[in-house]
């Protein structure tokens, strides 16, 4: 079976600051035994030089992350880039507005323009999504039962916007992964997988995958029903060495059937 296990090298983003670090932190990554990468905080590099240390390292590109003004305003050069990486899929990190500023209009605004950005990658092979953190989960409508910033971009964000489920995240804003997973079907062919653990004081953090409370063998039942092709790792705050949790991560997975 071809791998599925993906490194967030955002995950690293301590360890690529240059040109050399990048291309020694993706050589650790293959060495530990991922075969993946999602790019993502990297400092600068040429794309053709990228290229050929993932090339070199026997590493695929299965997934980016870079900003909405990049996606509308050099959308031609992030599709260039992408076919020179062999990579189909990009997504911004998230929506980030003021507390002040929530509103209807500011989450239809955004879905319009998204909408917009995602038109101009029609027909490129790059397909782009989003990436959600637990603020989404607050609701716009404060009414009981009213939608969530989430449904709202679930509902209108167009059928060509893949959305790249957060499992920590969604569970942080107390919702569950797997539905959210589940609903996402045949729009989800990328997942971040990270866990969520408890301290004795009730706040939560994160933890490599398996280390923590989450409910994995749902979340990967609900990942093979909606047809994820991916399951990426990435931990954004790492408690030891980010490469020791990342291969405490993969050993993990691994045992939980994924490869």
């Amino acid at each position: 079976m071809p791998t599925q296990l993906a490194v967030q090298m955002y995950t690293l983003r301590n360890f690529t600051k240059t040109p050399a670090d990048i291309a020694s932190a993706l050589a650790r990554v293959k060495k530990m035994g991922y075969d993946a990468v999602q790019l993502s905080a990297l400092g600068p590099i040429e794309p053709a030089e990228l290229a050929k240390i993932l090339k070199n390292e026997g590493l695929q590109c299965v997934a980016t992350h870079i900003g909405l003004d990049r996606m509308k305003n050099d959308t031609a050069k992030v599709i260039e880039e992408h076919r020179m990486w062999g990579c189909s899929l990009t997504a911004i990190g998230g929506f980030f507005p003021k507390a002040e500023d929530w509103s209807l209009q500011l989450w239809q605004n955004f879905i319009a323009d998204y909408n917009a950005a995602a038109a101009k990658f029609a027909g490129s092979g790059v397909r782009i999504g989003y990436h959600n953190h637990s603020h989404e989960l607050a609701r716009v409508d404060p009414a009981p039962g009213g939608k969530t910033a989430m449904d709202m971009l679930f509902d209108g964000l167009s059928q060509d916007v893949w959305f790249e489920i957060d499992t920590y995240w969604i569970q942080h804003g107390g919702g569950d992964p797997a539905a959210w997973v589940r609903k996402c079907k045949g729009r989800i062919p990328a997942v971040h997988m990270k866990d969520l653990g408890m301290k004795t004081d009730r706040t939560q953090f994160m933890m490599e995958v398996g280390e923590g409370n989450m409910n994995w063998p749902s979340i990967i039942a609900a990942c093979k029903d909606a047809g994820v092709q991916w399951y990426i790792v990435e931990q954004d705050t790492c408690y030891r060495d980010p490469f020791e949790s990342l291969e405490i991560s993969l050993r993990n997975l691994k045992s939980m059937g994924l490869s």
